[in-house]
């Protein structure tokens, strides 16, 4: 059991929905968003998803884009964002670490060496975005067979004959994607997100957490109420983009979190 599967475990016992957050590693600066990081847990997080830059995110909208370009721009690499990682686990050892990113820093590392390292500092999940079911033999089996797990999005395209395909070798919990197009685009409407998340549901035991599209305490409360919990991203890094003290980052997240909490 992974720390995401032990953590949904004892969600499900407490009755609540889980709230999962993004923050791009190294932005604007190395010791700035590790601590953010490392305030998430008390705001609320129940996992931290960690960003690696790199140069070419073609699912994230311009927030993201320009967080992954300040971070790069100050040096931020798939090293330093492993020694991140394995700094927080010094100090917590359950809240569970998902790495989104693209496949090449990974493949450029070499797989095998890769998850050794991930699993090292602490890493529990993955999601790579450019990577699909059909290459599962390239990244997605390695991980899991190393106790790490492969975490897949479902999208509003993802049509019946595709998910199953989708679902195939996915742990941890299902990505559902609330919105066509590329992070922080457009809002999230439950009306439109509560069906699908039962179609993927009708179809595999995972939890289903939605993301794209959630900016508000509220739109949190909302999706998650119609899912098994919510991610928030672009509506976070914004905040930190603006230059604002951690505290007030930290308090922003702590609202999205009660939010999603109080679904």
């Amino acid at each position: 059991m992974t720390r995401i599967d032990a953590k949904f475990a004892a969600l499900k016992k407490q009755g609540r929905k889980a709230f999962v957050s993004y923050i791009m590693a190294g932005d604007p600066d190395l010791e700035t968003s590790f601590e953010v990081m490392k305030g998430l847990p008390e705001a609320g997080v129940d996992i931290i998803e960690l960003g690696v830059p790199f140069t070419d995110p073609m699912a994230d909208g311009p927030t993201i884009q320009l967080a992954g370009q300040r971070a790069l721009d100050g040096g931020q690499t798939l090293q330093k964002t492993l020694d991140m990682a394995a700094a927080f686990r010094k100090t917590d050892d359950s809240t569970p670490i998902v790495l989104m990113g693209y496949y090449n820093p990974i493949y450029s590392r070499g797989v095998e060496r890769f998850l050794s390292d991930a699993k090292a500092a602490g890493i529990d999940g993955l999601i790579v975005v450019d990577l699909p079911p059909e290459e599962d033999s390239e990244l997605c089996l390695p991980a899991q067979a190393a106790g790490i797990n492969f975490i897949r999005l479902a999208t509003p395209t993802t049509d019946d004959a595709r998910l199953p395909k989708v679902l195939q070798n996915t742990s941890g919990f299902v990505y559902y994607v609330s919105v066509t197009g590329i992070t922080g685009a457009q809002a999230a409407q439950a009306g439109e997100v509560g069906p699908e998340v039962a179609r993927i549901k009708a179809q595999t035991d995972l939890p289903v957490i939605v993301g794209f599209g959630i900016t508000t305490p509220e739109a949190a409360q909302t999706i998650a109420s119609v899912a098994d919990g919510c991610v928030v991203g672009s509506a976070i890094v914004k905040e930190i983009s603006l230059g604002k003290p951690v505290s007030d980052v930290l308090d922003f997240v702590a609202s999205l979190a009660k939010g999603a909490h109080s679904a």
